[in-house]
């Protein structure tokens, strides 16, 4: 596909935007749509956006839980999603956090991981949009030219107040209202 067919994508964070905020969720039992999320992530997909998952996932790093465990709570979100109609393009996740594992480019705001989504499901950056419960979850946007969204779902209440330049939304159902309302006008 040339840069013109590529398609837009959401990108969405996981704890506290797309799952209710458990600290470390490592229990599969304990995973819980943020309400409205099936119905926004159905819309999301009606209106032509691929829907992809980038996570921060430190708790690997600090040996809270472990990668297997990592897997069991994404294979229970894809479960609950498939139930409500909903099928997610792709999901990506960083394990790492500098002060366990050093630096690296994967972990949010960093946008390696936003990037290697973009390579493997053909999609354009510019014409996406970033939806998080904090900064460093929307910050992406503005270094791959899309648009960022901030939650008050999470973290994002506490945060709202240094989303200077990202306008901020209720939750994941607002977001969608916002983003179908701007495609649909072109």
């Amino acid at each position: 596909m040339t840069e013109g067919q590529r398609r837009p994508a959401v990108f969405l964070d996981r704890d506290g935007t797309l799952v209710v905020e458990r600290n470390y969720l490592a229990d599969p039992a304990r995973v819980e749509l943020v309400p409205g999320a099936c119905e926004a992530l159905r819309r999301l997909r009606e209106a032509g956006f691929a829907l992809i998952v980038v996570t921060n996932q430190s708790g690997i790093a600090r040996g809270l839980y472990g990668e297997a465990d990592y897997l069991a709570v994404r294979e229970r979100i894809r479960e609950m999603l498939l139930a409500c109609g909903v099928r997610i393009d792709g999901v990506y996740h960083c394990p790492h956090h500098p002060d366990f594992t050093g630096e690296c480019e994967c972990r949010k705001p960093g946008t390696l991981l936003f990037e290697r989504a973009a390579r493997e499901h053909d999609l354009d950056p510019r014409r996406s949009w970033f939806i998080g419960d904090r900064l460093k979850d929307v910050q992406p946007a503005r270094a791959m030219g899309g648009a960022g969204l901030l939650v008050r779902t999470g973290y994002g209440r506490e945060t709202e107040a240094a989303a200077y330049g990202f306008e901020v939304v209720e939750d994941i159902a607002a977001a969608a209202d916002l983003i179908v309302g701007a495609a649909s006008r072109g």
